[in-house]
């Protein structure tokens, strides 16, 4: 029997992590042609309304198979799409799956990733009884290396040229450029202390619609 991540949604104090939905689309088409996102992320381009809809539904396809998630992360009061969280490469004997997370353009300094992704280290280690998280950043991507920095991660060591991220050439078209993963990983007793910078913590809710 495949085990599967269920459909719940996470709240912290102005955030809320939810499955995402159609109603996505235009936000999440919007957030992923951002240049910063093109250029670390390994997601199509252009990605249009189209290309959008396909993606939520593959990862509807890859929960149901056991392998991961993704979660629209939006404002508590505003609703608005902050940004996402996605879980992949799930091994459920090990209890260990990878995490990453993109960020709006206009939600970024705020300490959203942060938060949004200590919340869902949290859930795994606590409702999920994960015992690893691991994350990949990009060599030169200082502003995820941060995120992970701040959440408690440690950095485990380096991928030689295992990434591909992308360049703006001089015609202006984008080019592919091979550079460094940098390994970290998260343990639950890594969160110690950590977790106090939510305040009350998640609240977690179950079968979400």
């Amino acid at each position: 029997m495949t085990s599967t991540f269920p459909n719940v949604s996470i709240s912290t104090e102005r955030l809320v992590l939810r499955p995402l939905d159609e109603d996505d689309v235009p936000a999440l088409a919007e957030m992923m042609n951002d240049e910063q996102v093109t250029a670390w992320m390994p997601v199509p381009q252009p990605f249009t309304r189209d290309v959008a809809r396909t993606w939520i539904t593959e990862y509807v396809t890859e929960r149901d198979q056991g392998r991961g998630i993704a979660f629209a992360v939006t404002e508590f009061l505003t609703q608005r799409l902050v940004g996402l969280v996605q879980l992949a490469r799930t091994n459920w004997r090990v209890r260990a799956t990878e995490l990453s997370y993109i960020i709006a353009p206009w939600a970024r300094g705020e300490g959203y990733a942060s938060e949004a992704t200590l919340a869902t280290a949290q859930w795994l280690f606590t409702d999920q009884k994960f015992e690893r998280i691991e994350l990949r950043t990009a060599a030169d991507n200082t502003a995820s290396q941060q995120v992970a920095q701040k959440i408690g991660c440690i950095s485990e060591g380096v991928l030689r040229n295992a990434c591909i991220a992308r360049a703006r050439a001089e015609d202006g078209t984008w080019a592919d450029i091979r550079t460094d993963y940098i390994v970290w990983s998260l343990l639950p007793e890594d969160l110690e202390g950590v977790g106090e910078q939510l305040r009350d913590g998640f609240t977690s809710f179950g079968d979400w619609n």
